[in-house]
């Protein structure tokens, strides 16, 4: 029952197990079309969590979500979250936000890709609050 009630609720729910009154739920990868969207409502959480040195800046030109003068611009930022708020501000395509998820994940960024694909933790929560009747 949950199942359904669930699925209709999120396509993203794939898998609802019960087990002795636990509930798993297991979400599809499909949120891709609206990453784009979801990069521009987070931006001011995304910029606050990103670790934009170490790596991450080189691996978007390596994936040419950057041109060389932008990544020129972006590394002159002074401050981390000046460095984030450049990076994000050049996203303009569905293809250069699923580039952006490629890098953060080579660089180690896990959670920050699990936030954004759960739009900042709302749709894991609207989903708990609907298993509580």
């Amino acid at each position: 029952m949950y199942e359904v009630i669930l699925h209709h609720l999120y396509h993203t729910i794939c898998i609802v197990m019960l087990q002795c009154c636990e509930v798993c739920v297991m979400f599809l990868d499909d949120a891709r079309p609206q990453l784009l969207a979801s990069f521009t409502r987070l931006k001011s959480d995304l910029a606050n969590i990103i670790e934009p040195d170490f790596g991450f800046v080189d691996e978007l030109l390596s994936l040419a979500v950057l041109t060389r003068r932008q990544y020129a611009r972006v590394r002159s930022e002074r401050t981390v979250f000046e460095r984030n708020d450049a990076l994000l501000d050049l996203l303009v395509s569905e293809d250069q936000c699923d580039k952006f998820v490629t890098a953060l994940q080579r660089t180690g960024q896990q959670h920050v890709v699990n936030f954004l694909r759960q739009n900042g933790g709302q749709k894991l929560c609207s989903v708990i609050s609907h298993l509580h009747y």
